[in-house]
């Protein structure tokens, strides 16, 4: 099963939107190399490709926080380092197994698409939202 970026996903601003199609593309080509070649190395490839992606996406999503003095940047750091704990733990998944088993696809799909997706519609349409009003003020 592959992520799918949809309109439930969208928080109104446009460099999270764009970041968040990226991490799902990237989700997306983790899965696909775990079908199509089954091998440890590709898998961990891609993984780290994913987990790069992620790392500059929370730089950036906690700058913007920071910026406009967003209440909730504690809570939102920590979310992050769930998905952080989450990455390394798949990490020593691939490690300790041949290849991409069934049960680390499941684990890529639990634990990193629904993350991501509960994150998204929850956390980061939160800060979205502040932004949105702190921005247009005068027009509320």
């Amino acid at each position: 099963m592959y992520a799918e970026f949809d309109d439930t996903l969208i928080t109104g601003n446009e460099m999270i939107d764009s970041q968040h199609r990226e991490l799902i593309g990237r989700i997306n080509e983790l899965l696909r190399s775990c079908e199509e070649q089954a091998d440890r190395m590709a898998a961990m490839k891609m993984l780290n490709y994913l987990a790069d992606y992620t790392e500059f996406h929370f730089k950036a999503e906690e700058e913007l926080q920071e910026s406009i003095g967003y209440p909730g940047i504690k809570e939102h750091k920590e979310k992050h380092e769930e998905l952080r704990r989450t990455v390394a733990e798949l990490h020593e998944m691939l490690e300790e197994q041949e290849g991409p088993s069934d049960e680390f696809v499941e684990a890529v799909n639990k634990n990193v698409t629904e993350w991501l997706y509960y994150h998204i519609k929850g956390f980061d349409r939160s800060v979205a939202e502040y932004k949105f009003m702190r921005d247009n003020q005068e027009r509320l």
